[in-house]
């Protein structure tokens, strides 16, 4: 009996997973000619957290696709150096996110939405949006603390007038910001430091959800309606509005309740390659969305940063081990001095070991770290197992 050929439209879910992992940098040998940039150009965004354990999750996203990169190579990849024109800007796209900055004009349908909303979590003192416009445009590039102070108290949550008149005008797309001092956001007028090509939002709403749907098809690789509209936050009717005509192709992947859509260059060649084994930030654009994790790797994601300590199952910075395209496990990860101490680490069974420890020596390597500690492990049985694997690697 002659068996005929499967439509192309027809994935089953290890192809599906395949394919996500090579969209997402994870398969396959790494582009390091490109190098940190050529990350944020893939992915698209790069999501911002104020959270630092091993490193910033910024720096951990290209470190778990090319490895051991210089953090500062990672940082200058980023952020305006000097008089070369920024490569990158802030601004909310899945979160707050690090940005191509060809992408300015494509985010102009949001900035229009920001002009038009009619409430905001906090209230603008009179005067003091024009005011910090008129200051930034006098003396150059700013802080928020050098505008005048970002905080009315030491509450988080409680900013000060010139603050509120700042994000303000970054949503807006007045203000930008390329730059970082320290981790504190440097504020310029977009005006002068947006390249003139791309200071435009000429570019209706559907030419915009257009572009930002295809590009997250393309670095999903292949991902529902749901797993689209998440990768930039949009709703699900503006995905709906331009999916037909954004180049991404429909497909059905074998065990999803719901229809998906891939990019067509990702269907046109098989995913093959060497796999990545490390950690992960639990930001990272590969785990980002639990829903997703649970469907591709049936793995469930969530980060207990926020949860209260009593409650967390797996740490405070749990972050997933990605090895053989799978994950394999998780480890809580702490500095202390020049070790690195996994205080939980939690393993998909005894052939996660050799995996896990990989991972675990070459972070400690990355961030300089000369040893790794154990201290704790959820299977009781591997934690031998996993200590004499460490060993082994010379941590």
């Amino acid at each position: 009996m002659t068996t005929l050929p499967r439509p192309a439209t027809e994935l089953s879910a290890d192809e599906a997973r395949r394919i996500a992992l090579r969209a997402q940098g994870f398969l396959g040998a790494p582009d390091r000619r490109s190098g940190v940039r050529g990350v944020l150009r893939h992915l698209g965004a790069v999501q911002l957290d104020t959270i630092s354990v091993l490193a910033r999750s910024h720096e951990l996203i290209p470190y778990a696709r090319l490895g051991a990169v210089g953090r500062r190579t990672v940082e200058e990849a980023y952020w305006k150096d000097g008089s070369r024109p920024p490569r990158a800007f802030e601004y909310w796209s899945h979160a707050a996110c690090i940005l191509p900055i060809e992408e300015w004009p494509h985010f102009a349908f949001r900035r229009r939405a920001f002009r038009d909303r009619p409430h905001w979590n906090h209230e603008l003192p009179d005067g003091t949006y024009d005011q910090v416009i008129k200051q930034l445009r006098a003396e150059g590039p700013l802080t928020a603390t050098e505008l005048g102070g970002a905080k009315r108290t030491s509450e988080w949550w409680d900013w000060s007038g010139t603050k509120v008149a700042v994000e303000r005008a970054l949503m807006y797309g007045e203000v930008v910001c390329v730059e970082r001092r320290g981790w504190k956001r440097v504020y310029d007028l977009a005006e002068r430091a947006v390249p003139a090509e791309l200071l435009h939002d000429e570019l209706d709403d559907r030419e915009c959800l257009r572009r930002l749907v295809r590009l997250a098809g393309r670095s999903l690789g292949v991902g529902t309606r749901a797993d689209i509209a998440d990768y930039h936050r949009l709703k699900g009717e503006q995905v709906d509005a331009v999916i037909a005509d954004s180049g991404l192709v429909p497909v059905t992947v074998a065990g999803w309740s719901k229809p998906a859509w891939a990019d067509p260059e990702a269907l046109a060649t098989v995913p093959r390659g060497r796999h990545r084994t490390t950690l992960l930030s639990p930001f990272d654009s590969l785990v980002w969305e639990r829903a997703r994790t649970e469907r591709i790797f049936g793995f469930t994601h969530r980060l207990e940063a926020y949860v209260p300590r009593p409650k967390r199952v797996y740490g405070y910075f749990a972050m997933p081990v990605l090895a053989g395209g799978r994950l394999v496990g998780r480890v809580d990860p702490a500095r202390e001095g020049r070790t690195l101490v996994a205080k939980q680490v939690t393993l998909d069974g005894p052939k996660a070991v050799p995996a896990v420890a990989r991972a675990l020596v070459e972070a400690a390597g990355w961030v300089d770290c000369a040893n790794v500690r154990v201290e704790r492990v959820d299977a009781p049985e591997l934690c031998e197992a996993l200590v004499l694997e460490l060993a082994r690697a010379g941590a």
